[in-house]
């Protein structure tokens, strides 16, 4: 038998979608009116600033789509060593057991340009730690009548603090 590890619960899993199958239900629900909403990130270490923005993004439509590197994706974002520190599969199925999460993709290109580009979604969200001209997927999103929008992140929440507390030892009580 499979462990629970690598097989993911009947929900979870219908929520991780080829991007060939991701587009074909979009669609669907587009011809509906359905607004659909993307992001994306590596999702390394899930903490509550995830949480707080794809909470947020799944406010701004009805459908919540989120792009999950790749490991070769990850790796090649110049992350420190050791990252991904939990592998592509495994971050894909926690995204999906987030209840704002209607879908995952992962996308294997250092950028989602082919995803966004595919999808062409209504809004197109970022953490407002990029700045709007370096969001990758803009121009595309604009040209169609879509919207970006940044959302500010939680102060303090990020993986990478989160890895470095990790690695020295350190609990949340030492923060």
């Amino acid at each position: 038998m499979a462990s629970s590890r690598t097989r993911p619960n009947a929900s979870s899993a219908r929520k991780i979608l080829s991007l060939s199958a991701l587009v074909s239900k979009l669609a669907r629900g587009k011809r509906r009116g359905r607004k659909v909403v993307f992001t994306n990130g590596v999702y390394d270490l899930i903490h509550p600033g995830h949480v707080a923005l794809l909470e947020k993004a799944k406010a701004l439509g009805d459908v919540l789509v989120v792009g999950v590197n790749s490991d070769r994706s990850a790796q090649s974002l110049n992350k420190a060593p050791g990252r991904p520190i939990v592998g592509q599969a495994d971050r894909a199925r926690v995204v999906a057991g987030l209840g704002a999460v209607d879908h995952v993709v992962i996308f294997d290109e250092p950028t989602p340009i082919k995803v966004i580009e595919r999808l062409l979604p209504d809004v197109l969200v970022k953490g407002a730690d990029w700045t709007a001209g370096a969001i990758v997927g803009s121009d595309a999103v604009k040209a169609v009548g879509g919207r970006v929008v940044r959302i500010n992140l939680v102060a303090g929440l990020s993986t990478t603090s989160l890895v470095d507390r990790i690695r020295a030892g350190k609990s949340a009580l030492d923060a």
